[in-house]
């Protein structure tokens, strides 16, 4: 599936134009993930995964973020910038895994399992970060559990995932909420895998740790997305299927022009990712609005696990 990019009578030379005039005009830094349409990401100051991008609004100097990506993303870079603005293009931009779990839903399982440690995977709302003891993401989700110095963990709310860190750790994981996942990554079957193999029998299998179980087993390589950026820069193979969001494909075909890249399926595809465009862009920062808020006591209480995450990320890149 192709998205096209929705303009005003602008072209879109024109809207990257104005784009960059009011970036340097608003002193703004413009982040965006792997899934954003291709023309977010070429107008993008820094395109990662949830990782990169909580390094990065964690080291700008900008007065503005400019955050193209779903609502979690956003809140994320405004727990670690609270005196910054943070824009986002689209509001109705919300990531519906973020959605399956509540703060109150996560108290109660902190309530019967008091001797556990709470790592949640950043998709996840403000109000259930400040709840936690340390926040991960798929880039480092078993690092982060395989350092906790309780042997019980309440994580989630991607019970695949949870299944991926289990598979890494020889702690007890209880999942919460069981049944949490992204609907993109969930509906890739190991059906599709498959077919895509016949058709490609010497592509690499790489795939997100979101995927269902058969497909992470049946996969070559399961990676977040800047790992599996990382592996197939460094790999002599010529050809990947890769079982993610079909926006990464953008990236790595601009990053690999020599290499060729099969999407899983041709369904994953994240709408809410895809709200964003760059006449939106325009105009979030000609506005300064949309703007994410978040309440203070929770920004406090949230930014304590995002900043012990960003650490042991730092201590274990150092090894």
């Amino acid at each position: 599936m192709r998205f096209v990019e929705q303009t005003t009578s602008h072209g879109l030379d024109d809207l990257r134009n104005e784009l960059r005039e009011l970036k340097k005009e608003k002193n703004a830094v413009i982040l965006a993930h792997n899934y954003q349409r291709p023309e977010v990401q070429d107008a993008a100051d820094f395109v990662g995964d949830s990782l990169g991008l909580s390094i990065k609004a964690s080291q700008t100097k900008s007065d503005i973020i400019l955050f193209c990506g779903v609502d979690f993303m956003a809140e994320t870079a405004k727990i670690l910038n609270p005196e910054k603005k943070v824009l986002i293009p689209d509001q109705r931009a919300k990531c519906p895994m973020a959605m399956m779990l509540n703060a109150a839903t996560l108290l109660e399982a902190r309530r019967r399992n008091p001797n556990a440690d709470v790592i949640m995977y950043v998709n996840t709302h403000a109000d259930v970060k400040a709840e936690c003891d340390c926040i991960c993401t798929s880039a480092n989700a078993p690092d982060i559990v395989n350092d906790s110095e309780k042997d019980v963990i309440l994580f989630g709310p991607d019970m695949n995932l949870s299944y991926y860190v289990r598979r890494r750790t020889s702690k007890q994981i209880i999942t919460v909420p069981q049944r949490g996942n992204c609907p993109t990554h969930h509906q890739i079957s190991l059906e599709d895998i498959l077919l895509a193999k016949e058709e490609n029998p010497d592509a690499v299998v790489v795939a997100h740790p979101e995927c269902v179980p058969e497909v992470q087993d049946g996969a070559d390589v399961v990676a977040s997305t800047e790992g599996m950026t990382r592996y197939i820069k460094d790999s002599k193979k010529e050809k990947f299927i890769i079982a993610t969001e079909i926006g990464l494909l953008h990236r790595l075909r601009k990053e690999n022009p020599e290499k060729t890249f099969v999407p899983a399926s041709g369904y994953t595809v994240c709408p809410n990712m895809k709200m964003h465009t760059l006449d939106k862009m325009v105009q979030a920062l000609k506005s300064e609005e949309p703007e994410i808020l978040v309440p203070r006591n929770i920004i406090e209480r949230a930014r304590m696990p995002v900043e012990k995450m960003l650490a042991i990320s730092a201590k274990l890149r150092a090894k």
